[in-house]
């Protein structure tokens, strides 16, 4: 049987076997992102074919600049991405401290229940706080009515129910309330990880100098955290700018009353689908690739270390 087979030379081999991947990687990643770029400079409605393409160079990034839905849409999605993204880190970091001082034997176990909304199905979450947001029967409109009753509260909270998905001004808090609940546990691991590779003996030595536990946390816990820190805040930067399911599902897909939770991945999905312009929509989607990347930019500048004293 083996003599039937050809001999493969052992320098085609490690292509032969990459082979699979590269072809996969070819078709469903580097052509869709080729296509796309050349489909930005052209006019084209799906439903009439490819024959129906028309270049018309730069026009679809002009209008996209002068469009005020697409401005309005980066607003929304940068509002979203600093009010779930900021408290994800002040959140995420004092509470992987905690887990990693007092939980020993059940840390593992107080840690998955942290996870678990992240690689909770995104529909299940939305429909969850569509639920938990409905304006009569919501418990959280439950909740504020009950502690509006007292006393202390009664002057700050609303007596009527608060419709949370139907008004501009709660639509995007909700949105933002959403996204932090479910990838405030994905921050934690992280920075679980990375709290158990520092050395044992800068505590101890710490502690032998007189240092408290604040300011352990401030001068060795929180610099030996700078690499993951730097991690996690390009995550949430580059996932907060490409925010679509909890806005989308939660507003139906049309971004909510007066476009207030429209991101512009949500803009962009519907200028494809619902307005069938592809060029426009493949326009928007390089615009918002060039401005993820000056955000990346930024951060990047934001946390390097600074040199000679600048």
């Amino acid at each position: 049987m083996r003599r039937w087979l050809p001999r493969l030379s052992p320098e085609w081999a490690p292509y032969v076997f990459l082979s699979p991947f590269l072809l996969l990687f070819a078709v469903f990643g580097i052509f869709p992102l080729l296509f796309s770029l050349y489909l930005a400079f052209q006019s084209w409605e799906p439903t009439a074919g490819l024959s129906a393409m028309k270049f018309v160079g730069l026009d679809n990034f002009i209008f996209t600049l002068g469009d005020e839905w697409f401005w309005k849409s980066l607003g929304n999605t940068v509002w979203l991405a600093l009010a779930a993204g900021v408290p994800q880190h002040l959140v995420a970091i004092p509470l992987a401290t905690f887990i990693h001082n007092v939980f020993k034997r059940a840390r593992n176990a107080v840690v998955g229940l942290y996870f678990l909304p992240y690689i909770t199905s995104t529909v299940a979450i939305a429909m969850m706080f569509s639920t938990l947001f409905s304006t009569e029967h919501g418990l959280i409109n439950q909740g504020i009515h009950y502690v509006s009753q007292w006393p202390l509260f009664s002057w700050l909270l609303p007596e009527q129910p608060i419709d949370w998905l139907g008004q501009a001004e709660t639509l995007k808090p909700a949105i933002a309330i959403v996204v932090f609940w479910r990838y405030v546990g994905f921050n934690v691991v992280l920075y679980l990880a990375a709290l158990q590779t520092i050395p044992k003996d800068l505590y101890e030595a710490a502690t032998m100098d007189g240092a408290g536990r604040w300011q352990q946390f401030w001068f060795i816990t929180l610099p030996s955290l700078r690499p993951m820190i730097y991690f996690g805040v390009m995550l949430s930067v580059i996932g907060g700018m490409q925010l679509f399911e909890e806005p989308f599902i939660l507003t139906s897909g049309k971004g909510g009353t007066d476009q207030a939770a429209m991101t512009t991945a949500v803009y962009m999905y519907r200028t494809a689908f619902d307005f069938n312009d592809f060029g426009t929509a493949s326009a928007l989607s390089w615009l918002l690739f060039i401005f993820v990347m000056a955000l990346t930019w930024l951060t990047n500048r934001a946390f390097r270390e600074r040199q000679g004293g600048a």
